[in-house]
């Protein structure tokens, strides 16, 4: 049967042209909502750590911050400028660096030096609002010790020194 079909030969034209109506789909909505499903929302405001003990020394600081939620970072945004009481405060140096990690350690700093910081979070989505401010302080500079005052007997030594460093220091450590 089928060589008998075969050998037939065939009209493959069709009496009547097909009547397609042409319409437009509008898929716009689609689009935004799989755009919005799809979308990372901006990341919430990360946590700035207090200053850690041993994180200073006279030129650097060691700044931590964390992010207590699932969201999405590239890097952070870690901001800091030096704390002054002079009324214009405002207009003192602020410094941007841009970080991949949670951590930090900012050199070239000035010793005895109170420093405030903040943090932010960026991915695609935006940036997030800042942390709260931190203040750290560098750790003083040593004492230059005065060898011409320096006086000594069979059971007393007075050694006097003098602080390099313009904020007050706390306290200083003899050793013998």
């Amino acid at each position: 049967r089928l060589e008998e079909f075969l050998k037939k030969e065939v009209d493959l034209e069709l009496s009547t042209l097909p009547d397609f109506e042409e319409r437009v789909i509008d898929v716009s909505e689609v689009e935004q909502l799989m755009n919005s499903i799809n979308a990372i929302p901006a990341p919430c405001a990360p946590v700035i750590n207090p200053q850690a003990p041993n994180a200073a020394t006279g030129t650097s600081l060691r700044v931590c911050w964390g992010l207590f939620s699932d969201d999405t970072v590239e890097c952070y945004q870690l901001c800091y400028k030096p704390v002054s009481n002079e009324r214009h405060s405002d207009e003192q140096a602020e410094h941007t660096l841009k970080v991949k990690e949670t951590y930090c350690t900012i050199t070239d700093l000035l010793p005895n030096t109170q420093y405030e910081f903040w943090v932010s979070a960026l991915n695609a989505s935006g940036v997030s609002p800042p942390s709260e401010r931190a203040v750290y302080v560098t750790a003083p500079s040593p004492p230059t010790i005065k060898n011409k005052k320096i006086r000594s007997c069979e059971n007393a030594a007075l050694v006097c020194w003098e602080s390099r460093d313009i904020n007050p220091v706390d306290s200083y450590t003899v050793e013998l």
